[in-house]
């Protein structure tokens, strides 16, 4: 799951890199490569996060109970989308009243409160909004309803067609447009979970006869949409999610075991094991990651006159990716784990005090 997640992250870190450079670069637009590679990952990323999210919910309910499960997601998830959603909007706030961005609506102390209301218009944080509210509901669904994983499904299928429906004819639904189109990849990751977390099968998931034939549909299905979503409209490379949803659907499906094939293959033969960090980070990059991204391509062009695009972009990409991981461990070590959490990780914060992974003393005696 480390590996998913990772791999998700930074092809999410990719897009959010290239929205960021978006009206600071001139030239962007003629690196038609990089803008092809955004548009050609997109439709899996996200249902990918649920799914994976959805593959814990019942051991966590087993073990936890509906309360404690609730209180976890709220310190998890809720809680660092309120923290980093209100410094992120600050810092927009800021930045309008001495750059050359108007100060309207969009940047107005009103903001604070779409984090909850309308996520969308905060940018990403959407995500964590839909991840603690499809999570909520489906374990209220679960443990006090009985309602089981297949029935979960069959109604995450007729929530997405409400979602298809808002999406097609232009409809203002807030919040609720995004958990009625991803309660049902959460739900789907519950009913896999028993076949997905049994170790029996991780050879069977691991097989090259598997992974080559998706790889081959994967190609084949996202080579089909990018064309669409390149094709100039109003919803960019979002335009298959929004006009053809259903598309989107078995597009995203394809994605998501294309992208479980290749983790397990990378998990059964030990290859870049620094994605499993990554993705064991993958909530705190995302929290921050913006934030990161825009004050690395202020440094970058301004301080230090980087005006290659390519340069940029992996210079501003791999800082989205990175510094986020360190400045976590940072706050751990040094007692600012409120930053992400109100409930004191005691596990984490003691491991990091013992090692002094920051201490230049002790790596290079």
């Amino acid at each position: 799951m480390d590996y998913d997640k990772g791999i998700s992250i930074m092809l999410v870190g990719y897009g959010h890199c290239l929205s960021a450079l978006q009206g600071h670069v001139t030239n962007l637009h003629d690196y038609t490569i990089f803008n092809y590679i955004g548009t050609f990952f997109y439709g899996f990323r996200m249902p990918l996060f649920f799914i994976v999210s959805g593959l814990l919910v019942g051991r966590s309910l087993n073990k936890k109970g509906l309360n404690n499960y609730i209180g976890d997601r709220t310190n998890n998830i809720l809680y660092p989308l309120l923290v980093w959603g209100i410094i992120e909007i600050t810092f927009q706030i800021i930045a309008a009243r001495y750059t050359h961005f108007t100060f309207h609506e969009n940047v107005s102390f009103w903001k604070y409160l779409k984090l909850l209301a309308n996520p969308r218009e905060t940018g990403h944080f959407w995500y964590l909004n839909a991840l603690f509210c499809i999570g909520v509901i489906y374990a209220c669904l679960k443990s006090r309803l009985r309602l089981g994983a297949l029935f979960q499904v069959i109604l995450g299928l007729a929530l997405f067609a409400e979602s298809a429906f808002i999406h097609i004819y232009d409809i203002q639904a807030g919040f609720l447009t995004d958990i009625f189109e991803y309660y049902f990849f959460f739900a789907l990751g519950d009913l896999i979970s028993n076949v997905m977390l049994d170790e029996k099968n991780i050879s069977r998931f691991s097989s090259l006869k598997i992974f080559f034939p998706l790889l081959a549909a994967f190609v084949i299905i996202q080579y089909f949409f990018t064309e669409i979503n390149l094709r100039p409209s109003a919803y960019g490379d979002r335009f298959v999610e929004q006009k053809m949803p259903f598309f989107f659907l078995g597009e995203a499906l394809v994605g998501c075991a294309t992208s479980v094939s290749f983790s397990f293959l990378l998990q059964k033969y030990k290859l870049f094991t620094w994605i499993r960090i990554v993705g064991f980070h993958s909530l705190f990059i995302y929290c921050m990651q913006i934030i990161v991204m825009t004050f690395a391509r202020i440094f970058f062009q301004s301080l230090l006159h980087v005006s290659y695009t390519p340069a940029l972009i992996i210079l501003v990409w791999s800082s989205g990716i990175f510094l986020p991981i360190i400045f976590y461990n940072f706050c751990l070590k040094y007692n600012l784990w409120w930053l992400y959490t109100f409930r004191k990780p005691e596990k984490q914060v003691e491991y990091l005090r013992k090692t002094n992974i920051f201490s230049f003393k002790t790596h290079f005696q």
